[in-house]
């Protein structure tokens, strides 16, 4: 009897605290497109403002700029490192990316003028950058979105003729670079 009432006390706490898990504070999230007939995604998780419009892209805000100690070089998303994959080799900005997979990292030392970076190392956490796998960097072109947005979002768009455009898009910022297929 004694055994039965501690496996269901340990039953009903698990059953406690597996309730009031909730969601993922970053869920996991995914875009994909085709530009030019060829097969692009991006895989990430999602941060939310959650109130800190104005606080997250300052010298002490959540995503460090110059003044902070962790970045300039964010991870472009929260958790594992932000990964990008393409079917065919393709050029994002100046940078020539070949057919596979990469991770995406942003350098935000000037929170107004990011530069994206596309590294070769995959499948480490997303704080882990080494520059000397970095296979080049692109100045973004930075816009204001029409509203604050709440959860970092990817987009990429066709335009037509093999051309296209990648967007990262998070509080009060927005920076987008162009995409071609080769």
């Amino acid at each position: 009897m004694k055994r039965l009432l501690i496996c269901a006390g340990l039953l009903v706490t698990a059953t406690t605290l597996f309730s009031q898990q909730g969601p993922p504070k970053s869920p996991p999230a995914k875009e994909s497109a085709t530009v030019g007939g060829h097969a692009i995604t991006i895989s990430y998780s999602s941060p939310g403002v959650k109130g800190r419009e104005g606080k997250i892209f300052t010298a002490d805000g959540l995503i460090k700029t110059s003044g902070g100690s962790q970045y300039p070089i964010w991870r472009a998303g929260a958790n594992s490192a932000t990964t990008l994959h393409t079917d065919a080799d393709i050029e994002i900005g100046d940078i020539p990316v070949s057919k596979g997979d990469y991770t995406l990292f942003v350098d935000i030392a000037d929170p107004d003028n990011w530069v994206l970076i596309v590294n070769k190392q995959t499948g480490q956490w997303g704080l882990a950058h080494d520059a000397s796998q970095d296979l080049g960097k692109t100045k973004m072109h930075m816009s204001k979105p029409p509203s604050m947005v709440e959860n970092l979002k990817y987009t990429i768009s066709d335009s037509g003729g093999g051309k296209g455009t990648l967007t990262l898009a998070w509080e009060d910022h927005s920076a987008s670079v162009p995409i071609s297929t080769k």
